[in-house]
């Protein structure tokens, strides 16, 4: 037992000497030329001040200080690594071009373990872009429009209406386990409620683990994480296993995987598709209910908004005809007032708290130089709480996105990031929560019962939920 303790502070003791030894290099190398800031305590930098629970929606009170202190752009050091964080946009616009030249998608080691060494995060260059068109057939926009919508069309209406029987339900958990229910059938055929070993319990700690110091250690998140991931890893491989034995087609996202990788000339191979298909299960459910969930509560606080988004649906019935007939994605690209609505909670919600990259040539831009061997953090939430940009930051107010553009980034508006690798889920994410609104505001009277607060450490999370009760509006 002693023997075993010992190995483990060991290796750790190897493992954080190293990347503190590697941040001293840097900062000797390049020390008076650095962006202001500190790098905090020996080792473990500023991370505790980094991780610090708070339950705001302005700018975290980590980045707000410092920034305060030092400007908009500054170092410090988190989880072992110099890090540069950045809320300037002119800045933050330039790293996203820089993509595959002189930086490139960075997270922390955590992260990378966690998700996979053969992720789409791993790879850069046309391999990053390849990995990405195979993903787009999925969930990009063609995908959406002949097959996603209809089938998530149909079973958010099934969830809505079976979670109007209750006398009241978590959004949070209700529209995860949602999403999560059908994206799994077309990932891999995988089936919660029918499979004999449950995955969705496999990921509850990924947003702890994903930014953390790499202890795998019990009773640490990344440790939650590493066997979460070990339990979806067997699954899909014993899947993966049973569809090679086999001739039949499933016509899912894993079967469209499997004749790819038959091809001369694909990079494609096993390990990659398995994490392809672990990483894609965890972002769409995790993403879009948190969307939904938060919009539900600058909803249920702003009643002005519900009656126009309620206006809006209803005149889509309206001209429809049959009001049985499903969502079109006609009428999906013309609901105006309700992507105003998801761009105003994903830029006051701000789900993402940080944007890595590597650095791996020095970069000069406005005065600021940031070394090779570093790593970026692009802070959404400096640029999307910006009261030059935003008048009223910190409301809910989607009215001042009347006239602007909708349906792509800016450098002023970076929610799903920016350049080459802006999130190949956006899509997904936007129509999912559009398809709830829809249904939710033209069927169901609501009232909030209790839970909403929110907590970000960084990751955001509802400590309590949002337990909500919905009734037909017409029996």
């Amino acid at each position: 037992m002693w023997v075993f303790v010992l190995c483990i502070i060991s290796l750790l003791v190897i493992l954080i000497t190293s990347q503190w030894l590697k941040k001293r290099l840097i900062y000797s190398k390049y020390k008076g030329r650095l962006p202001p800031g500190s790098t905090g305590l020996p080792i473990i930098g500023e991370s505790i001040q980094f991780f610090s629970p708070h339950s705001s929606y302005d700018i975290p009170p980590f980045i707000r200080e410092r920034m305060s202190k030092y400007g908009l752009v500054f170092k410090t050091s988190l989880v072992g690594n110099l890090v540069v964080v950045s809320g300037d946009p002119e800045l933050n616009q330039y790293i996203f071009k820089e993509e595959g030249k002189s930086v490139y998608c960075s997270y922390t080691e955590s992260g990378f373990k966690i998700l996979g060494e053969q992720s789409l995060l791993a790879y850069h260059g046309v391999f990053h872009k390849y990995l990405k068109n195979l993903t787009l057939t999925m969930i990009g926009p063609e995908s959406l429009k002949e097959a996603l919508l209809h089938e998530m069309d149909a079973i958010t209406r099934n969830y809505l209406h079976t979670c109007s029987k209750y006398p009241s339900f978590d959004v949070k958990e209700e529209s995860a386990n949602m999403v999560f229910e059908y994206f799994g059938k077309k990932l891999f055929g995988y089936e919660e409620a029918k499979a004999s070993k449950k995955l969705r319990e496999s990921y509850k700690d990924f947003l702890d683990g994903m930014i953390s110091f790499p202890l795998n250690i019990p009773g640490t998140a990344f440790h939650s994480c590493l066997k979460g991931r070990e339990n979806v890893i067997k699954v899909v491989k014993d899947v993966m296993d049973e569809r090679k034995s086999s001739k039949e087609r499933h016509h899912d996202f894993l079967d469209f995987l499997i004749e790819e990788a038959k091809k001369e000339e694909t990079i494609l191979n096993e390990a990659i598709i398995v994490d392809l298909v672990f990483a894609l299960l965890f972002a769409s459910y995790e993403t879009s209910s948190q969307a939904i969930t938060l919009a539900m509560k600058f909803l249920s606080d702003h009643p002005s908004v519900v009656v126009e988004l309620t206006k809006e649906h209803e005149e889509i019935l309206k001209n429809r005809g049959n009001e049985e007939s499903g969502i079109t994605w006609m009428e999906y690209k013309s609901m105006t007032f309700t992507h105003m609505v998801i761009n105003e909670t994903l830029r006051l919600g701000n789900i993402v708290p940080g944007i890595f990259r590597g650095v791996t040539k020095d970069i000069e831009m406005k005065g600021t130089r940031i070394p090779a061997g570093s790593t970026v953090m692009v802070c959404p939430s400096v640029v999307h709480l910006n009261p030059a940009k935003y008048n009223d930051p910190l409301a809910f107010d989607p009215w001042r996105w009347e006239g602007q553009e909708l349906h792509a980034g800016s450098k002023n508006f970076i929610a799903f990031g920016g350049g080459s690798r802006l999130c190949a889920g956006a899509h997904f994410a936007k129509l999912q929560v559009a398809v709830f609104l829809h249904y939710l505001v033209t069927k169901y009277r609501w009232k909030k019962i209790r839970g909403g607060e929110i907590i970000r450490k960084p990751g955001l999370v509802f400590p309590n939920g949002l337990h909500i009760q919905i009734s037909e509006k017409y029996k």
